[in-house]
């Protein structure tokens, strides 16, 4: 089963949770901290997933797995 990947990433001065590959963020915060709290709720209720967090310049801060990681795949 394919993870679900959700991110973290800032959107002019403020962060946005998105899903990816939808359109739309689902939501908007002021505060990385709070916006982090969010992706780490979608993360946790949607199993197998991944959470990526990014700096403000892009790149990625850090990565978290949640549920059984399928890779290394078994054999």
């Amino acid at each position: 089963m394919a993870r679900t990947v959700y991110e973290v990433y800032p959107s002019g001065d403020r962060w946005g949770v998105k899903k990816r590959g939808a359109e739309r963020a689902d939501s908007l915060w002021d505060r990385k901290s709070d916006a982090i709290d969010r992706g780490v709720e979608l993360a946790k209720a949607n199993q197998p997933s991944q959470l990526i967090i990014r700096r403000r310049d892009g790149t990625i801060e850090d990565e978290r797995t949640y549920g059984q990681d399928p890779y290394p795949p078994p054999g």
